[in-house]
């Protein structure tokens, strides 16, 4: 059959991949590759990878608002039927086997960037900025460059670092969803009532894994299912809750059980430990005990008796 024109509409998320699109894309890269192989037969071939198309159509017409406004998010641009019709028209002329005709939106890019969420195929499009911490203890835009979130929790009382990331989680939930503020999220509330399904679940985890550093599993969502759950877990994975300093204790314990240490660094170290000790007791509970213990005629068996009472180990 002489054809004039062969021409398949696949999509631009083939070619920039998306979150919980894997099925989708691949199905999609299939058509730009047919046509490439068609093209190396000798066969007329064109597979258009569309952006998003802005009139409502079958494809288009289930998107709600948070849809809408995550791949605004992503940088991606609506199409008006005159602009997909014109570009339709060049790519038919264009002589090439796969084309992108889509709309970006170059800030929203930019600001991707920012949290190295560009997707690789645009990389080259915009200049990634020099990155700044996204939260401060008032839950603000932060001032201090390349300290890490965790450094930061650790300068925190415990209930303000507890504040610090819920405040972070329902920021992130509410842009997922498209929400005005942040007070808006039940920190109680379970994702899946608020309107979360897969997609908007990786995205959340892709915004948070930015935000703190951690690898956050795609499923987070559904692993832990509100955001308050979602907050405790960055809390103890960042460090700072008090499961993970217990957990540092009993390392240390173990550590100094199998150590054997000479007599002075012995002492140098029991006396690090009852300032430790000092510093975050309850107010009176180490006074009632100082000047009981000789550290400088103790024992081994003494100091390390010492050594794990002060850690309120047994």
């Amino acid at each position: 059959l002489d054809l004039d024109a062969f021409v398949l509409y696949s999509s631009a998320s083939g070619v920039l991949g998306g979150p919980g699109q894997g099925n989708y894309s691949a199905a999609n890269a299939f058509l730009d590759a047919f046509a490439q192989w068609r093209r190396s037969q000798g066969l007329p071939a064109v597979s258009l990878a569309w952006g998003l198309w802005g009139a409502s159509s079958a494809m288009t017409g289930s998107l709600g608002e948070s849809d809408q406004a995550r791949m605004s998010r992503g940088g991606i641009r609506p199409l008006s039927v005159e602009e997909g019709m014109a570009l339709f028209d060049t790519a038919i002329g264009a002589g090439e086997p796969a084309l992108v005709p889509a709309k970006f939106d170059f800030a929203a890019l930019a600001e991707q960037a920012a949290t190295g969420q560009v997707p690789s195929m645009l990389r080259g499009l915009v200049r990634k900025p020099r990155r700044t911490v996204r939260v401060s203890a008032a839950g603000g835009a932060g001032n201090m460059a390349g300290e890490s979130l965790a450094d930061r929790l650790a300068k925190m009382p415990q209930p303000e670092r507890q504040r610090v990331l819920l405040d972070l989680v329902s920021a992130d939930v509410a842009t997922v969803l498209g929400r005005r503020g942040r007070d808006a999220i039940a920190p109680d509330r379970a994702f899946k009532d608020l309107g979360f399904d897969s997609l908007t679940g990786v995205e959340l985890r892709n915004r948070l894994t930015a935000a703190t550093g951690l690898q956050l599993p795609a499923s987070a969502v559904f692993d832990y299912p509100t955001p308050a759950a979602l907050a405790d877990v960055l809390l103890e994975q960042l460090g700072a809750s008090p499961t993970s300093v217990l957990a540092e204790l009993d390392r240390l314990e173990a550590a100094l059980s199998s150590a054997s240490l000479e007599d002075d660094v012995m002492t140098q170290m029991a006396k690090r430990l009852q300032t430790l000790a000092t510093r975050y007791a309850a107010p009176g509970a180490v006074a009632e005990d100082e000047g009981a213990f000789d550290l400088e005629s103790a024992s081994d068996d003494e100091l390390f008796s010492f050594a794990e009472s002060e850690l309120g180990t047994s």
